[in-house]
């Protein structure tokens, strides 16, 4: 049974939405009695994150966050490495600052591990539903994701989701090395090659947000993301 989950959240720029995603997260009630810590990782913010951070913090002593703040940008997949290694928890899973998904979700994702003893879960935005932003962000995630079930022998349909609930040793083992977005199929390919390893996905909700918004990935992400998927595949 999962006593712990480590739910980690990457941070920059992040000032509109890191108040209201750290109540969210801090209010909710996992499933089971599980307990939960938050790890925020604050990647150089310029703007106030970090401070708005502390003081929920401070508001919040018993909400169990912990900040870390990087001494200069690193990247989202910097962000993430280090959570990793800081977690705690029996599973983790990374958690947007931006709220595109809903953090009530997780149980859901929770929920398939503990039904189907599986080690890595993800939350898909496509899953048995008609995902009503079909842009050209959404044909290169179905692409991605294309590519990197042929390379990887997976089934899934939504490679480059945040909700990847994954068994912290397994997530600790795995030598990461991408420190932008190429995390995503880096880590399902590293992933993908352990023996026996048991996955499954379920449908979470997607609220998309655009780039005036805030989104922070560009098509030369996307370019990057293919050589990532050939690279750590083979």
């Amino acid at each position: 049974m999962i006593q712990k989950l480590s739910i980690i959240i990457p941070a920059f720029n992040e000032e509109k939405t890191i108040v209201e995603v750290l109540e969210i997260v801090s209010k909710l009630k996992l499933i089971h009695n599980i307990q939960k810590e938050i790890l925020v990782i604050n990647d150089y913010s310029t703007d106030q994150t970090k401070s708005l951070t502390e003081r929920f913090i401070a508001a919040n002593p018993f909400a169990k966050i912990k900040l870390h703040n990087h001494p200069v940008n690193q990247g989202k997949g910097a962000a993430l490495h280090y959570g990793i290694q800081k977690a705690s928890g029996d599973f983790l899973i990374p958690q947007d600052a931006d709220l595109e998904l809903d953090p009530n979700d997780i149980n859901t994702l929770l929920q398939k591990a503990i039904d189907n003893n599986l080690k890595v879960v993800y939350g898909s935005r496509f899953l048995n539903a008609e995902n009503p932003n079909k842009n050209a962000s959404y044909y290169a995630n179905q692409f991605l994701t294309k590519l990197s079930n042929f390379c990887s022998g997976w089934k899934i349909t939504d490679m480059e989701t945040c909700y990847k609930l994954i068994h912290t040793e397994i997530a600790q083992s795995l030598t990461l090395k991408e420190k932008r977005f190429g995390f995503e199929p880096e880590i399902t390919a590293k992933l993908a090659r352990i023996k026996g390893i048991t996955y499954g996905e379920v449908p979470v909700a997607y609220e998309f947000r655009t780039y005036e918004e805030g989104k922070k990935i560009g098509w030369q992400d996307g370019v990057k993301a293919i050589f990532a998927i050939l690279k750590y595949s083979f």
